[in-house]
């Protein structure tokens, strides 16, 4: 079988990039890559971690893993789309339309003690999301009036 001298050179190139790639990797760091990767996608959850200095928290008694069943169980039923999670963290959009980060924190006091934390970019929807929440946390029913969010921004961009 004879190669083209274009064929070679396309073979060639390819092998540098894929080389030079995993040399960046290795040296770089596969955190700063897949940080990198998720904020052009969208997803970043850098964001989140930055405005978690002014999160709103609060404290309740029960072990993590029953928190966090509850709040995601209640972000579900709001419709709230989960983009990332783990045992300390869950990572939503408002809903699939609307895309304002928010993350919930969960950090483990003691044994039956979580703090839980509502952190996200919009100061409106901290205060909306941690308030369904807390309420899930308190094991109070959602109120049946309520407006979504998409409501409530209507309402205000009409005024």
């Amino acid at each position: 079988m004879k190669w083209s001298k274009n064929c070679l050179g396309a073979i060639l190139v390819s092998y540098l990039l894929i080389t030079l790639s995993g040399c960046t990797v290795v040296k770089g760091g596969c955190r700063k890559v897949t940080e990198g990767v998720r904020g052009v996608l969208g997803v970043s959850l850098k964001e989140l971690e930055d405005n978690r200095k002014g999160a709103i928290k609060k404290n309740f008694n029960c072990e993590q893993a029953v928190c966090y069943a509850k709040v995601k169980n209640r972000l579900v039923n709001n419709g709230a789309y989960i983009y990332a999670q783990n045992k300390g963290l869950i990572a939503i959009f408002v809903s699939q339309t609307d895309t304002t980060p928010v993350g919930i924190f969960f950090t483990k006091i003691d044994a039956g003690n979580t703090q839980v934390e509502v952190s996200s970019p919009s100061p409106y929807t901290k205060e909306v999301i941690s308030a369904r929440v807390f309420r899930a946390l308190e094991d109070v029913p959602e109120p049946k009036n309520e407006k979504g969010l998409e409501d409530a921004k209507e309402t205000i961009n009409n005024k």
